[in-house]
């Protein structure tokens, strides 16, 4: 058995690294206010039923993640995308909104870099469009999900 030390450094396996948890109010089963289901884990965030993004990492304080686009999916297929979130109050039954701030970045920096999306317009702060606004799933929802 060859050594991680003596493995190609593509080969070595990744660094334990501990990073910031996922925020408990953005995981789980949500519809926008366009209709559309979404499901978000610690490690996936699902646009259904096609695009995928694999969360590499969270920045709770700041209010983004950065991903990598899954190979399947229609569009922007492998680049990397910044999401911006906040919170919202008073809009119920929508409780947080996200930005796509950057979806076909090259690199993991690139997206990073992305200035943020804009919270304090949140009608126009995402280069130009409205947040997408997020409500949990009901039952219902989560069900169509499954077929």
């Amino acid at each position: 058995m060859v050594a991680a030390a003596q493995r190609p450094a593509a080969q070595r396996p990744a660094p334990s690294v501990a990073l910031p948890a996922a925020p408990a109010e953005l995981l789980g089963a949500f519809r926008d206010d366009y209709g559309s289901s979404y499901r978000v884990s610690a490690t996936l965030f699902e646009h259904l039923p096609r695009a995928k993004y694999h969360i590499v990492s969270w920045h709770p304080v700041e209010r983004y993640l950065i991903a990598r686009n899954d190979t399947n999916n229609v569009a922007d297929k492998a680049l990397w995308t910044r999401i911006d979130w906040m919170p919202f109050d008073n809009m119920a039954p929508y409780t947080w909104g996200f930005c796509l701030t950057a979806y076909r970045a090259a690199t993991e920096q690139d997206a990073r870099n992305t200035p943020p999306a804009d919270r304090q317009a949140p009608r126009t702060g995402c280069n130009g469009f409205p947040f997408t606004r997020m409500q949990h799933a009901t039952s219902d929802s989560a069900r169509h999900w499954s077929r």
